[in-house]
């Protein structure tokens, strides 16, 4: 006979902490919480998530993309292939020297990729969180005839493409005999009810909303708001040096041999030129003396301070 599974997925962000409670509360069976560590998360939603293990006292496994044989693969085309396509010798160089793996799944696939995911490319979400945990948590259920129930903390209010999925799809039959469902649960929640959820169950969100932080992932996301970035700079400056040097190793494994973070154009702009943009007013022409200053101890935009 089979048996379901209840897969919960956890960001460590209020939506899918409030869905962690919800499954907790309704006492779904054979629960696994499962966390897909990007590797450009804040340290400091790492240590949420060991806060939410101690308070509900549910285990948050953690997985990771593995990126080693992609960038082997694509080291090897870079030997034999590139020199064809009239590559210089060094940029075939420079490329040579950063195609190792270095064990962060986000570095290592934007080092394979050759450049930064943007929203026009946002390969980020499918090779860093789908991924992983279809094929390390889903797909070993599956294959000896389970059947997956994937619990995702998405809302309608958030987003149109949202606003068009339903609470329950049944998304696949896996070759073993299993079946993945998607669901929902929290789909028509506003954000007020998701953090009524978290005051109910005596749970704080994580403490990044409540320094201007809209969302809770990536830090920077490729998709951050002015705001969102001038608050990391200035809270954060450490995150946008991680970046600053990643943009340089990325930069040296494109045949382009150029990297940004931010590529909302065909240009693109390096962290430091969007940090300096952050500071200016409306327009981004004129620098806002008040946009620069040092932000206040609590700023957010959910009403989380007290």
């Amino acid at each position: 006979m089979n048996i379901e599974h209840n897969i919960i997925s956890v960001s460590g962000g209020k939506d899918s902490t409030a869905l962690l409670l919800l499954a907790i509360e309704l006492g779904a069976e054979n629960m696994q919480a499962v966390f897909a560590d990007t590797g450009n998360e804040h340290p400091q939603t790492y240590e949420y998530l060991d806060y939410l293990e101690q308070v509900t006292g549910v285990t948050i496994r953690r997985v990771t993309a593995d990126f080693s044989q992609n960038i082997a693969g694509k080291r090897l085309f870079v030997e034999t292939k590139w020199r064809e396509k009239g590559v210089s010798e060094s940029v075939i160089a420079d490329a040579l020297s950063v195609l190792h793996p270095t064990g962060n799944p986000f570095l290592d696939l934007c080092v394979w990729k050759g450049r930064f995911p943007s929203s026009q490319a946002a390969f980020c979400s499918e090779q860093l969180k789908r991924l992983p945990i279809t094929t390390q948590v889903q797909d070993p259920l599956m294959s000896v005839g389970d059947d997956v129930v994937s619990w995702q903390g998405v809302r309608a209010d958030e987003s149109q493409r949202r606003a068009l999925l339903t609470m329950r799809e049944h998304k696949s039959t896996h070759a073993g005999g299993g079946e993945l469902w998607n669901y929902r649960p929290i789909l028509q929640w506003d954000v007020e009810q998701v953090f009524a959820m978290h005051r109910k169950h005596g749970i704080k969100p994580n403490p990044l909303y409540a320094q201007g932080m809209g969302r809770v992932g990536c830090m920077p996301c490729i998709n951050c708001r002015k705001d969102e970035l001038l608050e990391i700079s200035q809270r954060f400056p450490e995150q946008v040096d991680k970046i600053r040097q990643w943009e340089e190793i990325v930069g040296k494994a494109s045949k382009r041999a150029s990297g940004t973070f931010f590529t909302s154009d065909e240009r693109g702009h390096g962290i430091d030129e969007l940090v300096e943009w952050s500071k200016t007013a409306r327009g981004g022409q004129q620098f806002d003396f008040f946009r620069s200053q040092e932000s206040p101890q609590c700023t957010s935009s959910y009403g989380l301070c007290e």
